[in-house]
């Protein structure tokens, strides 16, 4: 490994999904100068897999108090009412800006509609009252995430750092400057291309990596979702909260040779509805037996209905059927869809759809307020990396992109407005560098496989949709051992990108597994059969998974 250099920036941003790529424009927007690093290709991000859209009030016929509403319903009486209707009521202002960069949202003209063609077309998804759903057909998310790329590329303020994957973060009482208040002076960096470990020294630094979903076995999260900033933050000491709220989209299209294709909520939002076999050869609706809204349920009583039906029936999936719909009308709407079924052999509109839950998002993060500030100076988290208190215990679907898009205008905010302090604060004295003692290179690089593979598996098994005390027990067991190990594997090697993956997705699963040791009731996305009633005592109380430092 080559030796590393020691860079100073402006600020930095970790991460290029949304919450990242909009952060460093609503820093460079201000005059400020902004390092993004990514560990892989810029666009290489879960925001460019979402289908569905943005949640926003955009609808004369609706509100932000329906909103608020539904977010609430859905939250389990876990949601900050304050921070949800900040943010709700953020919404549209966010939306007209992001339009004004480029991104382009389905009209209904596109679709057809005879009048009222220049307005945009907004869909329903489950938990939601009314239709309130932007989207660029069933590719929201590839159409914001091209939206925005552009925009930072033609910023002459941002620079993009690809293939550069974050290993820990640098604060002051990590490196042992003891006097005075904490704060976060930078990050070390694993350049995978030139195999060298950088120091970034910042004056802000913005934790903004996304999801842990590749600690589950089967997710619909990009390949890297490893929960690397969450895990980076524990071990810098910031609280963690309710991290047992792990959302398990519904509807992943069951195929051996697709994997992670997610089947969009707003497929049901147009009326597809769920069935299984009724072991006489038919199909029967199942889910009016577990909600009034039945197939527009909020995702954490669909993911489980359908996970019972599965286990109870002895199935292997459940199918979506929406062939009320004309081919024509489906595939105007779900173009990317339409042509992922055909592809798997399966028309939408005269075939069933088969289709399994999988992991989708997290509901905790970094504990975090309403401009995504940690607590510490100069260290923000946002996106789905954190928690604000928007989500609960179950988050309403859509309102991810919502929170990505508006959280970054009052981070850059807040980030201006104590510019001042950072700088007094900062220490003069210099930084260490990275150091790579008496580590050498691996030959082993089955350990890693091995252990990313039995960590994925347990977690399914044990910490997944339906859980018990004896299972998390197993889970927390086996986590211990392997953390030790990897620990050790860690300080004797030079790091590699799938090492630190497999650290990071160690750290945050035993992170899951004792936030759901914690709560002892079941409520929203956290269902233990030991403890099957929600307790009204734990409303609004959240689970605090703190490392001493």
């Amino acid at each position: 490994m080559k030796i590393g250099v020691v860079r100073e920036v402006g600020h930095l941003v970790i991460g290029s999904g949304l919450a990242g790529l909009s952060t460093a424009l609503q820093l460079a927007d201000a005059g400020e100068k902004v390092t993004v690093i990514t560990k892989s290709n810029i666009d290489d991000c879960n925001t460019k897999l979402a289908q569905g859209g943005i949640a926003c009030v955009w609808d004369d016929k609706d509100s932000f108090d329906e909103h608020i509403k539904d977010t609430l319903d859905a939250g389990g009486r876990l949601c900050k009412e304050n921070i949800v209707r900040v943010i709700v009521e953020a919404g549209p202002e966010a939306l007209k800006e992001l339009i004004a960069r480029g991104a382009r949202f389905t009209t209904r003209g596109e679709l057809g509609a005879s009048s009222q063609r220049d307005e945009f077309d907004l869909g329903r998804e489950g938990g939601h009252h009314k239709r309130r759903v932007l989207h660029a057909g069933d590719i929201t998310g590839a159409e914001v995430e091209r939206t925005l790329i552009a925009a930072c590329r033609d910023n002459p303020d941002i620079e993009i750092l690809e293939h550069h994957m974050a290993i820990d973060l640098i604060t002051k009482r990590r490196i042992g400057i003891k006097d005075g208040e904490d704060q976060c002076l930078g990050v070390y960096v694993l350049d995978n291309k030139n195999n060298m470990v950088n120091t970034f020294l910042s004056l802000s630094t913005t934790v903004a990596t996304g999801s842990p979903g590749k600690v589950y076995l089967y997710t619909s999260n990009d390949d890297i979702a490893c929960g690397g900033g969450l895990a980076m933050c524990y071990r810098a000491g910031l609280p963690i909260a309710n991290m047992e709220f792990i959302q398990f989209h519904p509807t992943i299209l069951f195929h051996p040779q697709i994997k992670s294709f997610l089947i969009s909520e707003a497929v049901r939002g147009e009326g597809a509805v769920l069935k299984c076999k009724d072991g006489q050869g038919g199909m029967v609706e199942f889910m009016d037996s577990y909600h009034p809204m039945k197939s527009l349920a909020p995702r954490d009583v669909v993911a489980r209905a359908i996970d019972r039906e599965m286990k109870r029936r002895g199935e292997d999936c459940v199918f979506l059927d929406i062939r009320h719909h004309s081919e024509e009308t489906l595939k105007r709407r779900f173009p990317n869809i339409f042509g992922k079924c055909l592809e798997a052999g399966f028309n939408m509109s005269k075939d069933l759809i088969p289709v399994v839950p999988a992991e989708h998002y997290s509901c905790g993060g970094v504990l975090t307020d309403i401009n995504g500030y940690t607590g510490v100076p100069g260290l923000y988290a946002v996106g789905e990396v954190a928690c604000t208190g928007l989500h609960g215990a179950n988050r309403l679907a859509s309102n991810s992109l919502l929170e990505a898009l508006v959280v970054p205008r009052f981070l850059a905010k807040h980030i201006l407005e104590n510019r001042d302090q950072l700088l007094e604060i900062r220490p003069d004295n210099l930084y260490p560098a990275w150091n790579c003692g008496n580590a050498s290179n691996t030959d082993e690089m089955v350990v890693i496989s091995h252990n990313w593979d039995e960590i994925r598996r347990f977690m399914w098994d044990y910490v997944g949709i339906f859980r018990t005390n004896r299972r998390l027990e197993r889970a927390k067991a086996r986590i211990q051992l392997l953390r030790s190990e990897i620990e050790k594997f860690y300080w004797d090697f030079l790091v590699c990108r799938d090492l630190l993956e497999l650290r990071n997705i160690a750290c945050v699963a035993e992170i899951i597994i004792d936030s759901a040791m914690s709560r002892k009731e079941s409520r929203g996305l956290h269902y233990n059969a030991d403890y099957q009633e929600l307790n009204p005592e734990l409303d609004y109380n959240d689970t605090i998974i703190q490392k001493k430092i």
